[in-house]
């Protein structure tokens, strides 16, 4: 006749099973790019994950423009010319400029790119739906 297993040995491994589950933590992750935005998807651990799923820095979106303005006041660089004249001496010019400077951006993800997936936390502090899409990720030995 066959002994029965111990019960306890298999509340042990239950338990062990449970406090597993618990103690693991989102942590960042790399997802690789399946279509770019506007209609973006990203490989994730086997799932595919679309835009409800994810949040993106606007510098990412194609057209995107930045728009910066300022005041420059400076002095350029000694500069000497010409055959050794007076008036070919080293000199420099004074800035003093006012500047607006609207940059539009067209970088943006293709297909097979890696990118930093960071996890947001569900409202029960355990659960990941949503991710922020970071920079674009490359490997400086040619793996991935």
């Amino acid at each position: 006749m066959k002994k029965p297993e111990n019960p306890y040995k298999g509340l042990i491994r239950l338990s062990q099973q449970l406090a597993g589950t618990a103690a693991l933590q989102p942590t960042a992750a790399i997802g690789v790019i399946v279509s770019p935005p506007p209609g973006i998807q990203i490989s994730y651990h086997g799932m595919i994950l679309t835009a409800k799923n994810l949040w993106i820095d606007e510098y990412w979106l194609q057209g995107h423009t930045r728009t910066h303005e300022g005041h420059i006041v400076s002095e350029t660089q000694p500069r000497a010319g010409g055959g050794g004249y007076a008036e070919f001496a080293s000199h420099t010019h004074d800035i003093d400029n006012d500047y607006t400077d609207t940059e539009t951006l067209t970088d943006t993800w293709h297909v097979g790119d890696h990118v930093l997936l960071i996890p947001i936390l569900g409202d029960d502090n355990k659960t990941t739906k949503q991710f922020v899409v970071g920079m674009k990720l490359r490997r400086l030995d040619g793996n991935g």
